[in-house]
């Protein structure tokens, strides 16, 4: 069973970075590809949207909304995948979640109901002026 928990979420103005995390714990944290989605205010969780995807290896995939404002990155000695967000904009504001599967799908940008296998709790980022 391996336990997820996003941080680093909180309130930032337009044009702004913010960095969150994503930290597993109880399994091999390595052993797992992990995707970030977010879910925005008002929307259901079938309508989260995948955000980014990191593979075991490292290889990234972004969705067309974030490319070259977000970057996914790995430690896995720290067990943790990072979002960094650059250049943010009001339509980021979610609740941005944090889930892992353990190599049964294909790697791609996935969508919430193509089965990962957990999730986090999620951390709320809000753009605004």
């Amino acid at each position: 069973q391996l336990q997820l928990v996003e941080s680093g979420g909180g309130d930032v103005q337009p044009g702004g970075s913010l960095r969150l995390s994503c930290t597993g714990s109880g399994s091999i944290f390595n052993s797992y590809n992990i995707g970030w989605f977010r879910q925005a205010p008002g929307k259901a969780r079938e309508d989260r949207e995948g955000v980014s995807s990191i593979s075991k290896d490292g290889t990234a995939l972004y969705a067309d909304s974030v490319k070259g404002r977000f970057t996914i990155s790995r430690d896995n000695a720290r067990n943790t995948v990072y979002l960094e967000m650059n250049d943010v904009k009001p339509e980021d504001t979610a609740v941005y979640y944090c889930a892992a599967e353990r190599g049964a799908l294909s790697f791609r940008l996935w969508d919430p109901w193509d089965g990962m296998d957990f999730w986090g709790k999620g951390t709320l980022v809000t753009v605004s002026s």
